[in-house]
């Protein structure tokens, strides 16, 4: 008789202890969902078939790939646009100063606009070997250098050109056949790669094509027709002020002209950018109703679980009180 009411109390206090120690794992597991509104665990709400959550979990993985080669895309046509606009500005000002002067401007007054015109070409030159991450924007594949040599090498590849030309049209005409040859800017002034970059997949299913580089034609224009008014001042020519003036002003009309092929590329980089913002925009609506989707399917009942956080905190207050009053029972408490 002793043995076996020895042995049942022990196991009375073993079952008290895995009861205890179940409530207390309980009201952690209640407490967590509370704080964080999520179930803790999944398994048991999912019935073990968790197939359809990791299949959202997968895609919003996807989602935020997308999400950074979005970004990606979206800074590298910002700055593409941007180096574009500083071209176009420098270039419009320059034209408007060439086209106000050249008709009665002084020599002095004409050969400052040349050496303006020479400062910016460093402008334009420096705006086309613009580089976001560590690579150049405008030279195709080759993105680990500069796709625009100097704009001292290229002046010096045209004093040489023109070496011999005594008049305006024979200056203009050597410009044009430098920049125009294969052996000319394609091969010294362009340093870049012929070959466009490829498409960037921002999306399932979804790319963008930056292919414009510092050898489009328009670009080109630009950078000749300044250059050309850079060699104006260049006392090897020996022009007079007739044509200086006469130089001047058709690099300023052929400027202003150009003008039109600048703003037909800044338009063709303002529509990828277009659209890397409405891909990016479909992407972000996507990943908000997965998130809606993954968050209905483990979100915690915030009034039920305060309801059976508050029956398991009273649970353990009476196992508490149930354990404290059979550790006073005694012989002599009983027989009382």
């Amino acid at each position: 008789m002793i043995n076996a009411t020895s042995f049942g109390d022990l196991a009375q206090s073993f079952s008290l202890q895995r009861r205890g120690a179940d409530l207390k794992t309980e009201m952690e597991r209640l407490n967590q969902e509370l704080v964080t509104g999520q179930v803790a665990d999944v398994k048991a709400v999912l019935a073990g078939n968790t197939s359809y959550l990791s299949g959202i979990e997968n895609d919003l993985r996807t989602l935020a790939g997308y999400g950074t080669a979005a970004d990606e895309a979206a800074f590298f046509t910002d700055a593409m646009q941007l180096a574009l606009d500083r071209i176009q500005t420098t270039s419009t000002e320059l034209s408007q100063d060439l086209l106000a002067t050249s008709n009665n401007g002084p020599e002095p007054v004409l050969d400052q606009l040349s050496r303006n015109a020479r400062t910016e070409l460093d402008t334009i030159v420096s705006s086309l070997n613009t580089v976001v991450g560590g690579r150049a924007v405008f030279g195709g594949t080759a993105t680990g250098q500069n796709p625009v040599a100097q704009a001292d090498t290229i002046m010096t590849e045209l004093r040489t050109a023109v070496a011999g030309a005594t008049t305006v049209d024979d200056i203009l005409s050597a410009v044009d056949t430098w920049f125009a040859s294969p052996t000319g800017y394609a091969a010294i002034g362009y340093t870049g790669s012929t070959t466009p970059l490829s498409p960037m997949r921002i999306g399932d299913g979804e790319t963008v094509s930056v292919q414009t580089t510092a050898a489009n034609v328009d670009l080109r224009e630009v950078i000749k027709n300044v250059a050309s008014a850079a060699l104006v001042a260049d006392g090897a020519l020996g022009l007079t002020t007739e044509q200086k003036r006469d130089m001047l002003g058709r690099n300023g009309e052929s400027l202003l002209v150009s003008q039109d092929g600048l703003t037909a590329v800044r338009a063709e980089v303002g529509a990828s950018q277009e659209r890397i913002d409405q891909i990016a925009a479909r992407n972000s609506a996507e990943r908000t109703s997965l998130e809606y989707a993954k968050g209905a399917l483990l979100s915690a009942d915030p009034y039920e679980t305060a309801t059976k956080l508050e029956e398991v905190q009273f649970q353990l207050q009476s196992l508490y009180t149930i354990t404290a009053r059979m550790s006073d029972l005694s012989l002599v408490n009983f027989v009382r």
